[in-house]
C-alpha cells in the first residue's frame, strides 16, 4: 500500500459510495444467493448494478480499492465479492495521521 494509491481511491466519489456501502452492506444490499453479505462481502454485480454502471467500469473501481488496501475481493464460483478490509483500513489512518 502507497499512499499515493488511497489517496487516489478516496479522490473519488464514487468509490467513497462503495466504501460507505460496504461499511454496512446489509443496509444498502440484498441478501444473495451466494455469500453472507457481512463475511464474504457483496457481489460485484450488485454494486455495479446499485451505481448504475458497467461491470468493466466497476472492475477498475475496485481495482483501485483494492490496491490501496481499502476492500479485499473473494472470489465463490464465478463471481467476485468484495468487503471493506478494516484491518487494512486501520492501519493506513493511523499511517496518514502520523504524517500530517
Amino acid at each position: 500500500m502507497q499512499h499515493l494509491d488511497v489517496i487516489k481511491a478516496l479522490a473519488n466519489d464514487r468509490r467513497l459510495t462503495i466504501l460507505g456501502w460496504l461499511k454496512e452492506p446489509c443496509a444498502h444490499f440484498p441478501a444473495q444467493v451466494d455469500g453472507d453479505l457481512d463475511e464474504d462481502g457483496v457481489c460485484a454485480l450488485l454494486i455495479a448494478e446499485k451505481l448504475g454502471i458497467t461491470q468493466a467500469t466497476l472492475s477498475e473501481h475496485m481495482r483501485v480499492l483494492v490496491q490501496a488496501g481499502l476492500v479485499r475481493p473473494k472470489k465463490i464460483k464465478q463471481w467476485i465479492f468484495y468487503r471493506r478490509d478494516e484491518d487494512g483500513i486501520r492501519k493506513i489512518k493511523k499511517d496518514l495521521l502520523a504524517r500530517l
